[in-house]
């Protein structure tokens, strides 16, 4: 082939031309500030009002509900912040797990330098938290639980309405990271017991640098951004109406036919798996079936870098990944593998293909041609292949 292909779609989505449509007006025309009170302004903060009824409508909320804020990782740290700052006087405990995004893990990290208490709930080999560990771990302080609604490296989906409904028995305040799932999987913030949700546009389509947090009427939570009123006087900073305008157009576009595009993201998800099974020492990350994300592939190949594999593919015109896109430069290896309880030699070894509307069965096949050969040049490299397997040596996996 001699295009390039793009498997690297839990990390960002191009922008769809009907969502830049929508913005384009909106750098050029209606560039009035929302604040204002003349027409032009007044122009601008009625999109925002549409945009932000397509939100609540994507999540059944209300739209009063909706805030926007400046991406997925600010709507992360505002609820885990803001919940525990408003809530402190009634707890410091928090609870979340070990395979977050590190918008969460490193907001609870720094609420814990700050008097808070976190606890966090251990996954089992295919990345899925216990209930009855939630149960355990809950304590007469503990104000918020934080649980994200499918992982962006394995994706494993968790049971959130199940988590919701502990959490609602208990009074305890539940918030997902639901960045990876939005346009994935159907989200009704009512019947799952959500209390707050994060959200990103450029995951589904949309612009980057926007994102939205639900906050269920009657949550205390306190502001992130001082300043003016924006945002009903919760969140300072003039608007990116442009960016707002792209992020209803992009939902509204993601959680449409929901169960159609899953069906051709499943069958390509599937047949990728396969094939890449077939390739000796070949271990999958995650579930399978419907509890994994629709365009999610993760796997580890033995003997090999990750890396390594990466530069091979972009030589052959494939953009793909090793974990998170924000974390592709650490050297260690993926929390979220060592969590389902990889030795690092192995977890150093993995692969992500996340794909979505761009791609192809005929792409899929190109991929599943190139990789043998990719991992086979690697591993000839490689002395632990020749000492380990060559000799009769068996897997770690």
């Amino acid at each position: 082939m001699n295009k390039t292909i793009y498997m690297d779609y839990a990390a960002t989505t191009y922008t769809k031309r009907e969502v830049v449509g929508e913005m384009l007006p909106y750098f050029t025309e209606n560039f009035g500030n929302p604040s204002s009170i003349y027409s032009l302004s007044r122009v601008t903060k009625k999109a925002i009002d549409v945009s932000r009824d397509r939100v609540a409508k994507a999540l059944n909320a209300d739209s009063s509900e909706i805030y926007f804020t400046g991406s997925g990782s600010e709507a992360d740290n505002w609820a885990i912040k803001g919940v525990a700052l408003a809530n402190r006087k009634k707890g410091n405990h928090i609870i979340t797990t070990k395979i977050e995004h590190h918008a969460v893990l490193h907001t609870c990290e720094y609420l814990e330098k700050n008097g808070f208490e976190v606890t966090y709930l251990p996954v089992d080999k295919e990345g899925f938290i216990s209930l009855e560990a939630l149960k355990a771990a809950i304590k007469d302080t503990t104000i918020l639980v934080s649980v994200m609604f499918a992982n962006n490296e394995i994706g494993t989906i968790q049971p959130i309405k199940e988590i919701g409904k502990i959490c609602r028995e208990r009074k305890i305040l539940f918030h997902t990271d639901a960045v990876q799932a939005i346009g994935n999987i159907p989200i009704d913030v009512k019947d799952m017991n959500i209390d707050l949700l994060s959200l990103a546009g450029h995951k589904f389509y949309g612009p980057k640098g926007v994102g939205a947090l639900y906050i269920r009427k009657g949550v205390r939570i306190d502001n992130l951004i001082h300043g003016g009123g924006q945002e009903r006087a919760r969140r300072a900073g003039t608007e990116n109406v442009a960016g707002v305008v792209g992020l209803g157009k992009a939902i509204e576009l993601a959680t449409a036919n929901i169960e159609e595009k899953n069906a051709k993201l499943i069958a390509l998800r599937d047949k990728l798996i396969e094939g890449l099974l077939k390739v000796p020492y070949t271990r999958l990350n995650g579930p399978k079936g419907n509890k994994r994300l629709p365009g999610n592939v993760n796997v580890c190949f033995e003997f090999i870098e990750g890396e390594s594999v990466l530069l091979l593919l972009d030589d052959a015109g494939i953009c793909a990944s090793s974990g998170s896109a924000c974390t592709s430069g650490a050297l260690d290896p993926s929390h979220v593998l060592l969590a389902i309880g990889l030795p690092h030699e192995i977890a150093h070894g993995s692969l992500r293909l996340s794909l979505g509307e761009g791609n192809t069965e005929g792409e899929v096949d190109y991929v599943l041609e190139v990789i043998p050969n990719i991992v086979k040049r690697l591993r000839d490299m490689s002395p632990l292949w020749e000492s380990v397997v060559k000799k009769g040596g068996s897997s770690n996996v």
